[in-house]
């Protein structure tokens, strides 16, 4: 991207403020445009003759300086790649980490679909949201490509997550991708020794290819080769070697790529990177990941060579352990780095009931919408069978003291938010218990909202005793 600001973007924009893509003015369609949340193709005057070139200028100045490609079909499909930035505080990272959990094709059938069950059903709420994976690698390790299309059959009679197929054989690919060409798989991988057969095969089913190599000027000379050819849906694998000299070089090959297509603006090797921390598995026990020395150590090193890829700089990785030892911290390193560190994690503010509160007897406590603050004061709410009303104040995402003293939390939008949820229509007493951490906010909001207010604990664990000496309050007698 080359533009940094809405102002940049509205200088391409027709000006207008003909209000058709939805938005009051062309400034505010510019700022939705840099995140991404608006699509050019939403402003119609765009692609009338008098504005066409302005567009198509703006389309090549908001195209990503890394190729955004997809894998997988439907609301599974997933998005790698289409970043701007090395370093995640300059913007945001778009597209997290794609998480990839293998299977292979000499498993028994019922281990194998069992295990793509498990890779597909695998949950863990986490701030506000489940939490899941996001594609199954299937790895030929018979060698015969009858078993591994007859693997990848079976993965996909189970599963509707986006696969990725693995072998270096070309023939085993095709007679794979014969069973699931309509769902957009990834496969891998090309390399100086296979690549026309692996360039053809991708150009035919029009599939999205990985092109392997450790050697970076190899690496970058089979991507301008398949873009030349048309293929531009192109993942690179510039090897993950798990330990050593190998690790070190490794980690220097993903920030030199990353550097160039960012950086330098070498588009011929801008794209999505793939990072294989199962390695591990193959240093330590055999291919299919099983008699390794020490299996829990082995899971232990995946997981930090995962999470060492997920920082720098790994668009989609091939795992192997599922156990939650690794899956978890995995999955939610991802989830805390692909987030807007320009805006906190917020819950919507409203009127939440916790349990099953009355309108003369329940307390009401008020909190902010940051989303960490919610979810803990709801979870020992809940967790101590506190039944309350609990009115979730729009703090613009930050937590009780930081909203204190920044002014987002303050007696006028405790009024606000009393009016917006109409809380006086559940509420019959007209208490309410403000977090410790705003102790100095209580008497004026009582002048600004007619409420009577108590101050609760500054630690929400802190409820079920500040419950025993201060509620049902006096006046309830």
């Amino acid at each position: 991207m080359k533009i940094s600001s809405p102002m940049e973007a509205w200088k391409y924009l027709p000006g207008t403020n003909c209000k058709e893509c939805g938005e009051k003015t062309c400034l505010a369609f510019a700022s939705l445009l840099l995140e991404r949340k608006k699509k050019l193709e939403e402003c119609p005057l765009l692609f009338e003759p008098k504005y066409a070139e302005k567009g198509k200028k703006l389309a090549e100045m908001l195209a990503p300086e890394v190729r955004e490609v997809e894998v997988g079909i439907g609301d599974k499909a997933i998005k790698i790649g289409g970043e701007d930035i090395m370093h995640r505080h300059e913007l945001t990272f778009f597209n997290r980490t794609a998480l990839a959990y293998d299977v292979w094709d000499t498993m028994k059938e019922e281990e194998l679909r069992e295990r793509v069950r498990e890779i597909t059903n695998w949950r863990k709420f986490y701030v506000g949201e489940f939490l899941g994976v996001d594609a199954i690698a299937v790895r030929s390790v018979s060698g015969e490509a009858k078993t591994f299309a007859q693997c990848v059959k079976r993965v996909a009679e189970e599963t509707d997550l986006p696969l990725v197929l693995c072998s270096f054989d070309t023939k085993q690919v095709e007679q794979g991708l014969k069973e699931v060409s309509d769902r957009n798989p990834l496969i891998y991988a090309a390399t100086e020794d296979n690549w026309k057969a692996f360039l053809e095969l991708a150009m035919r089913y029009e599939v999205p290819v990985t092109l392997f190599s450790a050697d970076l000027d190899m690496l970058n000379t089979l991507a301008v080769t398949f873009s030349s050819a048309g293929v531009t849906n192109i993942v690179l694998d510039p090897g993950t070697y798990p330990t050593g000299k190998g690790l070190e070089e490794t980690f220097s090959r993903f920030i030199r790529i990353r550097r160039a297509g960012i950086v330098d603006g070498n588009k011929g090797i801008a794209y999505p990177l793939m990072s294989v921390p199962m390695t591990a598995w193959l240093v330590n026990g055999n291919e299919t990941g099983a008699k390794a020395e020490n299996t829990l150590e082995t899971s232990y090193w995946e997981a930090i060579l995962a999470d060492l890829f997920i920082l720098k700089y790994a668009d989609i990785m091939i795992l192997h352990s599922i156990e939650p030892h690794s899956l978890i911290p995995e999955r939610t390193l991802v989830a805390n780095i692909y987030t807007d560190p320009r805006r906190p994690v917020s819950v919507e503010p409203g009127l939440r009931e916790v349990g099953t509160p009355t309108a003369g007897e329940s307390p009401l406590f008020v909190t902010t919408n940051f989303a960490l603050t919610y979810y803990t004061v709801e979870s020992d709410l809940a967790s101590n069978k506190i039944d309350s009303y609990l009115m979730v104040v729009d703090g613009e995402g930050m937590g009780v003291e930081s909203a204190v003293a920044g002014g987002q939390l303050n007696a006028e939008t405790m009024k606000d938010a009393l009016e917006s949820f109409d809380v006086e229509r559940k509420v019959k007493h007209k208490i309410m218990v403000i977090p410790g951490l705003a102790a100095r906010l209580s008497g004026e909001t009582e002048d600004v909202t007619g409420w009577t207010v108590l101050v609760g604990p500054r630690d929400s664990g802190r409820i079920p005793g500040w419950m025993e000496n201060n509620w049902p309050p006096e006046t309830f007698s």
